[in-house]
């Protein structure tokens, strides 16, 4: 018995150190040690004179050294003729290329292929064999002949990703179509390769040749699957109300099957179309039975109206929430409802008192753990609103009990030390944020960091904190809506605190607040005086990024907004403004995006 575990140690570490040779023969490639891989490989084939990978991995490191003839006979040598073997009559016809013999070269690819006809099974392994070495045509013959040849073998995203390549982009679609048609789930495939021509330019080529042969196949049998594709051609393109006449096409003939259309309504919803998402809202409402469908498109649908409704419709718009919540009931399944009438009640009508009231009265109803916590949110929220402080905190830290594991609960106590900020208890607020700081939640990690630094840098220089009092007076006044007041109480710190550490922080905060009143040249000046008198400092960055974003929007200046992009790009690698501030960038210069 001794023996035989003595003998099983010595095989198991025979394996490791194989295993170990393996990889440091693979590592001197990737490093370029191509001697040094090569006389790993020697040594590893001395025992395992059959091995595929390593073969090949010396057949690699002879050609890097020039060794034409050593790979040649090496290759010959592990060639069987009675066992098709098209890899390496591949690898061996690139090493007479590599000796400049192409017609020597030319004569094993043709063998190559010959193995296909012989066997389409084989085409996946030639014809990845040939893409290797860029031998793209060589490629495209290999998988069309063997889908040719053999129904059941289904290669047309391999093709299509040659045609890609070979910038044969109408072919590349065409192909790629091919394979939607016969199988759906091969779409995020597809569109993911598509996006790499696709750009949001209706006349760049790419666009024009998809459209076209879509409307082509249209015009010449008629499927669905060509309408889902125009609809996500012209989402590429931003041209929602085409994308719609597509989606009212498939809905009409897909006995009522409304997703595609509700897709589309987040998507214009998120990109804030607000004329088409709400045609496309009132389709839905016109149209759909199902009452979940129906109460989410109407919830949707008001809030839309009151993002650009002024103060005197403000009546009227409760109504109809009230109407709302008693077509459907007030019950568990409206809660979310509930919770947006109770937050337009708070922060747009200031009727703080009937909002709490309300919320408390929706506490009453049987909710589930996180329907509780969203309503304690929100009447914690409308207590912060009503300067309750300390009622707020009492529900922000019933809802970290509540729902312990949850990111409502990293929220929660994220809004307990923005409250604790609000009311002046600074050393409180670090404490929570500290935690924070390293939550699974980027978007809290950031806005935790970046509250708990605002602090810190503030505290050092003015032990009063009388700066950071004012300034999280004017954040609370900014939260309160109470905008015009906040741009005063910003104003009052930059003129009596200038040259402070409080000073770039203001001006952020209050460019914000300029944004919200639409006043976008204010919003310009402070953003610009950041990087004037703060282009090193951390906040340059953001301040680059929302200049950007006001020249590529409400003030149509895309050069300007591309130098401010760039201003990212080029001098702040480590930004996290820096992916987006790419794309955006891209965009405006009219590249593909993926």
């Amino acid at each position: 018995m001794r023996n035989y575990v003595i003998i099983l140690l010595f095989i198991c570490c025979s394996f490791t150190v194989k295993g170990q040779e393996d990889q440091l023969a693979r590592n001197y490639l990737e490093q370029g040690e191509f001697a040094k891989a090569a006389t790993t490989y020697e040594l590893l084939l001395e025992d395992n004179p059959r091995n595929r990978n390593y073969i090949l991995g010396l057949v690699q490191a002879y050609q890097q050294l020039e060794e034409y003839a050593k790979a040649e006979t090496l290759l010959l040598k592990n060639m069987d003729a009675r066992l098709p073997q098209p890899d390496y009559e591949i690898e061996l016809g690139h090493n007479y290329d590599l000796m400049g013999n192409t017609e020597e070269a030319e004569k094993f690819y043709k063998i190559a292929e010959m193995h296909v006809m012989e066997n389409p099974s084989y085409a996946y392994v030639v014809g990845r064999a040939f893409e290797k070495y860029s031998l793209l045509d060589h490629a495209a013959d290999t998988y069309q002949k063997a889908m040719e040849l053999d129904d059941r073998i289904i290669l047309n995203s391999q093709l299509a990703s040659v045609y890609g390549e070979q910038g044969k982009i109408d072919m590349m679609f065409d192909t790629y179509v091919d394979l939607i048609v016969k199988d759906e789930k091969y779409t995020p495939v597809a569109q993911r390769t598509f996006s790499r021509f696709i750009t949001e330019d209706p006349s760049n080529p790419a666009n024009v040749t998809f459209k076209n042969l879509l409307l082509k196949r249209i015009q010449q049998q008629p499927e669905l699957i060509y309408n889902k594709l125009l609809s996500w051609l012209f989402i590429q393109q931003k041209d929602y109300k085409k994308a719609f006449l597509q989606e009212k096409a498939i809905y009409k003939r897909s006995d009522g099957d409304m997703q595609g259309i509700i897709n589309l309504a987040g998507i214009t919803l998120d990109e804030n179309v607000e004329d088409i998402t709400g045609e496309i809202l009132g389709f839905i409402i016109d149209n759909s039975m199902d009452p979940s469908i129906q109460l989410s498109a109407r919830q949707k649908l008001l809030s839309l109206k009151i993002s650009n409704a002024p103060a005197e419709e403000y009546t009227k718009l409760a109504k109809e929430y009230e109407d709302l919540i008693a077509t459907f009931g007030r019950l568990p399944q409206t809660l979310s409802l509930q919770v947006e009438y109770a937050h337009f009640l708070a922060f747009n009508m200031n009727e703080k008192e009937r909002a709490i009231t309300y919320l408390k009265e929706s506490l009453q109803l049987p909710l589930s753990e996180f329907q509780e916590a969203r309503a304690k949110m929100e009447l914690a929220d409308i207590l912060v609103l009503d300067e309750k402080f300390n009622s707020a905190l009492i529900y922000y830290s019933q809802i970290q009990k509540k729902v312990k594991n949850d990111v409502l609960a990293q929220e929660a106590r994220y809004k307990v030390a923005r409250t604790s900020y609000y009311k002046g208890d600074f050393e409180w607020a670090q404490t929570q944020l500290k935690v924070l700081k390293s939550s699974a939640t980027q978007l809290i990690a950031n806005d935790a960091q970046r509250l708990y630094l605002l602090i810190a840098d503030n505290s050092l220089e003015d032990t009063t904190l009388t700066a950071l009092k004012k300034f999280a007076h004017a954040d609370l006044l900014s939260f309160q809506n109470k905008k015009e007041e906040a741009i005063q109480a910003y104003a009052e710190i930059l003129e009596n605190h200038k040259g402070e550490s409080i000073e770039d922080e203001t001006f952020m905060a209050q460019a914000k607040v300029y944004e919200e009143l639409g006043n976008h040249e204010a919003a310009r000046d402070d953003y610009l005086r950041i990087i004037q008198y703060y282009g090193k400092d951390i906040l340059a960055d953001e301040a680059h990024y929302q200049l950007a974003n006001l020249y590529a929007g409400p003030l149509k200046d895309d050069e300007k907004a591309k130098e401010q992009y760039e201003a990212i790009i080029f001098n702040f690698e480590d930004s996290i403004y820096y992916v987006e501030a790419q794309k955006k960038y891209r965009r405006l210069r009219g590249d593909a995006i993926n």
